[in-house]
């Protein structure tokens, strides 16, 4: 089974337009590097039923004017995983990246790593 590496960021609507750039630009790096897959999406629906469960932008204590990023990349397995963010974070390209502004707080994202157990 698959592991996946999970994000979600609160993103200012103004500045979503730059973020989906950026993000198109890591995902290259991070498939260059070996990752298998790389998906970057964007709050559509986000009503729910009250007492129900709590909505993304609860959870990822968004601010007015912020929409809310649902991402995750795709790897082999953990070991593979963390062998490919070694490659991506010595990779020329995603340096460069990172000493240019973010159009989103980092640390506001919340990020975990996960193993897939149910893949249909």
């Amino acid at each position: 089974m698959h592991y996946v590496d999970g994000f979600v960021i609160p993103v200012s609507k103004r500045y979503l337009p730059q973020y989906l750039k950026i993000a198109k630009k890591a995902a290259r790096i991070f498939k260059a590097n070996g990752a298998l897959e790389d998906h970057e999406c964007v709050a559509d629906d986000l009503r729910v039923p009250p007492g129900m469960a709590s909505p993304f932008p609860k959870l990822a204590k968004a601010k007015r004017g912020e929409t809310v990023i649902f991402s995750w990349i795709t790897f082999k397995s953990r070991q593979h995983r963390d062998r490919v963010n070694a490659k991506v974070m010595k990779d020329p390209r995603m340096l460069k990246m990172m000493k240019e502004p973010m159009p989103m707080d980092p640390k506001r994202m919340a990020y975990g790593g996960f193993k897939v157990k149910i893949d249909a």
